[in-house]
């Protein structure tokens, strides 16, 4: 971790946006932390700190000037780009156009410079002296860019054929953004290839994709109107028609009346995924995989993230929806109810993470059936095991849990971490008896103590250097264990007397306006805590100068609400939105790879058989020669189109099968490269293979082949350089 990133303000976090937007030229900038907690430096950042004496309090008044004056643009209800996007799209994010904050930070940045002799001395002599003025520049030029631009920038994926295209548009607020982006991109590249075409509407009819292989540029359309930016010409000249024609189809697409419906509660940031057009690009064996059906998450339909102002407060919420009631292990979280196990966390938890589960004993069920009959699944020495100890697992142990969950870490400081676990419980007395039994296969004795009218349960576990001591206690229908008999006490006094964090004004504050205290799931953490945690791997003087110049910060709290058909969350902590975008990313971008690559393998299958029908036409319509020896004698004779002959037979197209693809030359089509080689004597075929294989790992993750029988074969692993033999390609797996 650098130096720069101890505070995070928000002038980093412009920093950042603007070298994303230079590099792609008119891309959104990333999103800003509005809260951004300060994490601790680094031996790097420890060194710089006592190097400049003095700086952590001005870092830290830079960012509260930025938190104080910055002011952000207004929440939009409505997007005139949503409806212009292809009716395919199945990936969105809108942005705002953040060009006055970029050029109201770089000034709050530039008068604290010339104020502070430390901040001045730092930026000049320090760690980003060399940086910086580059950095400046690039926040400069950013701020130029975005006053052409409107208020919103929209980036979307859709699947209008076999791989995902990507689009970039916003709306064009005066002319000159052309030769502004010209000179921007003559000046980065300073000589060498830019990597960025520009083009006009008139250049764009003539415009035509880089051959095969070869380097793929940014396009970027500049109309006076939109700029349109993509990685291929088709995708850019379909928006340039929509455009032209006023097309607003994609409105009154499903997916599309969702995203509008978001906007009328005024969004400032958005991004949303189409989950289930995704998952119908997939392989049929994909979409009908048993334990994908039976997970309950072949139903999902949309994943939906937002971030809009709710009662004067900023709110972030995400939403993963299902077109039906969830089911299976999509259905473990419960619906929204009660987490008073709350009450026994305490307020000064590092971490605490509490949640509702629909039946344990279900989801016991659920995991073994995942597993199936296997003699290797870990249930296979269940019943033996349970007939030994005379209990069922499932009704004596997981049967009389309530299924609310609650877990706290206080301290990781040595010897031995300070941590609790709350479990709600429907029969204590069953429950004791099991813990008793299992306790017993494992030869160790829970010792009994009584506290303040409270039976204690403690239990020591050997270890090699530290024995681990566990103790729980039953209270008001809760298992309440911890890492001493202490923890637990402690437990039971905070529910006692009302002092525990579920209790506390800070913890109740964090509910988002609008949301029930009611959840499925809440998540807790102290950034404090979490920092003072690191404090003692600093230097003293360094620790010292961060804890005094540390106020309270705000906890990062997360709520998790159950529905039947729905699984939304909601937080006041901006800390959260990068989680956000990551999860959002997670999901919908690896599906777009994933169809990708189930597309192009559905493709090849489809060659592949495709290549073995026209193999026995060609047996049977040249018995002389057996099998054709390689793809070109089975395409077409371009010399003589419509033709048939040994040498040219025209059963398989171009596309598959052109006449270059001759000895060990391969044909690439969709992403996959395909090549046929034979076992021929004296020019009469007796077998052939032909075989598929991605261009890259990026392109597909299974390679096919097939011989005379028509049977085909996959491999898992990275593209294959070298064909098969026959017998070596019957040796893989069969394709089902």
């Amino acid at each position: 971790m650098r130096f720069a990133q101890i505070q995070k303000p928000r002038f980093r976090y412009v920093l950042l946006s603007a070298t994303v937007i230079v590099a792609i030229i008119v891309a959104a900038p990333a999103c800003h932390a509005q809260t951004a907690q300060a994490s601790p430096p680094d031996k790097a950042g420890s060194q710089e700190l006592a190097k400049y004496p003095g700086l952590l309090p001005e870092l830290r008044k830079l960012v509260e000037k930025l938190q104080q004056n910055i002011e952000f643009p207004a929440p939009r209800s409505e997007s005139h780009l949503l409806p212009l996007l292809p009716e395919s799209t199945v990936a969105y994010a809108a942005f705002s156009n953040y060009g006055e904050v970029t050029q109201q930070s770089l000034k709050i940045f530039r008068e604290e410079l010339q104020e502070s002799p430390v901040l001045r001395d730092w930026w000049q002599h320090g760690e980003l002296a060399a940086s910086g003025p580059k950095l400046e520049d690039a926040l400069d030029k950013l701020a130029q860019l975005q006053q052409y631009l409107g208020e919103e920038i929209v980036v979307s994926a859709s699947v209008e054929s076999q791989e995902p295209k990507l689009l970039v548009i916003a709306e064009v607020r005066k002319p000159g953004l052309k030769r502004f982006l010209q000179e921007m991109v003559t000046q980065l590249s300073a000589g060498a290839k830019s990597g960025v075409r520009l083009l006009d509407p008139q250049e764009l009819a003539a415009a035509k994709d880089p051959e095969k292989g070869a380097p793929q540029d940014l396009l970027v359309l500049v109309r006076p109107d939109f700029v349109v930016a993509a990685l291929d010409v088709a995708t850019l000249r379909s928006c340039n028609a929509r455009l032209d024609g006023h097309s607003r189809k994609f409105a009154s697409t499903p997916f599309g009346q969702r995203l509008a419906k978001e906007y009328e509660g005024k969004v400032t940031l958005l991004a949303a995924g189409d989950l289930h057009r995704m998952l119908e690009q997939a392989p049929a064996e994909t979409r009908t995989n048993a334990t994908l059906q039976r997970s309950g998450f072949a139903d999902v339909q949309y994943l939906v993230w937002e971030r809009k102002r709710v009662s004067g407060q900023t709110v972030s919420q995400t939403e993963l929806s299902f077109l039906a009631p969830r089911r299976g292990p999509a259905a473990w979280l419960a619906n929204s109810g009660s987490l008073n196990s709350l009450e026994f966390v305490s307020p000064n938890a590092m971490i605490a993470a509490a949640l509702l589960l629909e039946s344990p004993a279900q989801i016991f069920d659920d995991v073994k059936d995942l597993y199936g009959d296997s003699k290797s699944s870990p249930f296979a020495t269940l019943p033996a095991l349970e007939q030994m100890l005379k209990l069922s697992v499932r009704d004596d142990l997981f049967g009389t849990l309530s299924g609310e969950l609650t877990l706290e870490l206080d301290s990781t400081a040595p010897p031995m971490p300070v941590w609790k676990a709350i479990l709600g419980v429907r029969d204590v007395e069953r429950l004791q008896q099991t813990l008793t039994k299992l306790l017993g296969l494992a030869h160790l004795e829970a010792q009994q103590f009584e506290d303040a009218g409270v039976t204690h349960y403690t239990v020591q576990i050997p270890s090699a250097k530290n024995p681990v001591t566990i103790d729980y206690a039953f209270v008001d229908g809760y298992l309440i264990a911890g890492s001493s008999r202490e923890t637990v006490a402690d437990a039971f006094h905070l529910h006692e007397t009302g002092g525990s964090l579920g209790k506390s004004k800070t913890f109740l504050t964090s509910l988002p306006p609008g949301h029930s205290r009611e959840a499925s799931a809440i998540f807790y953490q102290d950034p404090t805590a979490m920092k003072a945690m690191r404090l003692p791997q600093l230097a003293p003087e360094v620790a010292e100068a961060i804890a005094q110049n540390s106020k309270v910060a705000t906890p990062t709290v997360a709520w998790v609400y159950g529905e039947p058909s729905a699984i939304r969350t909601a937080s006041k902590s901006g800390a959260l939105d990068a989680g956000a975008v990551a999860v959002a990313a997670a999901i919908a971008i690896p599906n777009l790879i994933r169809s990708r690559v189930a597309a192009n393998e559905a493709s090849a299958v489809g060659s592949v058989r495709s290549v073995n029908t026209a193999q026995s036409t060609y047996s049977g319509m040249f018995p002389a020669r057996g099998f054709a020896p390689d793809l070109a004698t089975l395409g077409m004779d371009l010399r003589h189109p419509g033709s048939t002959s040994p040498d040219h037979a025209g059963f398989l197209d171009a596309t598959l099968a052109n006449e270059s693809c001759t000895g060990d030359a391969w044909c690439t089509k969709s992403g996959y490269r395909f090549r046929v080689t034979s076992v021929c004597k004296q020019q009469v075929c007796t077998e052939y293979v032909v075989i598929a294989t991605p261009v890259d790992s990026n392109s597909g993750t299974r390679s096919f082949c097939s011989v005379s029988d028509g049977v085909i074969h996959y491999k898992t692993e990275s593209p294959i350089t070298a064909p098969p033999s026959a017998a070596e390609c019957k040796a893989w797996p069969v394709l089902r």
